[in-house]
């Protein structure tokens, strides 16, 4: 159905409709974004759309939707994250984010992206929190490329065969939570290892320093 749908927002709007589909996901379309993303792979399997413009496209709609969440929720504070708590049942979907980001910080926009809607409200979130864009961007988008790059490349190989491409989306955003997860909490594990050896090594260095002026004093 959706690729039906896509290709006749091709054929009118031209690429325009893929970038506009996936950009319009912030104000709620019905359409999960895995789904569009698949069925415009699917398409360039289907030589319907050519395989290069049709990522670009998809890919800046995908942090372009997602940007705009950041922006309003940094310019409108606490007023945006009352509007998305207003729409009927985005309450659980804004504490599975708050949870996120208070679990793993700026990692949360990674992982967000492997959770339907939720992706949606952290920037919302981090924008409330006046995070910086430019480490937004460097977690949003570095994680928006490999995801779009996953299922777009996933619909174009796998072609317009439903029952694989519904056997991809159940274990896909599972799966890649669970990794993404895991890479946080060791690139955690390791920036905290690495502190902790610093200090040791400038508490050793200044240890050292004193002992060699005492004893160039005596």
């Amino acid at each position: 159905m959706m690729v039906e749908m896509l290709t006749e927002s091709v054929g009118q709007f031209g690429y325009f409709a893929l970038f506009f589909t996936l950009w319009l996901g912030i104000v709620g379309m019905p359409i999960p974004d895995e789904v569009i993303v698949l069925s415009a792979g699917v398409l360039t399997s289907m030589h319907v759309l050519e395989i290069l413009p049709a990522f670009i496209a998809t890919y800046l709609g995908v942090v372009s939707g997602l940007s705009l969440g950041y922006v309003l929720g940094r310019v409108l504070g606490a007023p945006a994250l009352n509007w998305i708590g207003r729409k009927k049942g985005m309450g659980k979907y804004v504490q599975q984010a708050q949870t996120l980001l208070e679990k793993y910080g700026s990692y949360a926009l990674c992982i967000s992206y492997f959770l339907p809607v939720v992706r949606h409200v952290v920037p919302y979130l981090v924008g409330i929190g006046k995070m910086t864009f430019g480490r937004y961007a460097a977690f949003s988008y570095t994680t928006g490329l490999l995801w779009t790059v996953i299922l777009f490349f996933a619909g174009h190989f796998m072609g317009n065969n439903v029952a694989n491409l519904n056997a991809f989306l159940s274990i896909f955003n599972q799966g890649m939570v669970v990794g993404i997860a895991g890479l946080a909490l060791l690139a955690a594990a390791g920036i905290y290892g690495y502190k902790v050896w610093k200090r040791k090594r400038v508490s050793v260095l200044s240890t050292q320093t004193l002992v060699n002026d005492r004893e160039r004093n005596e």
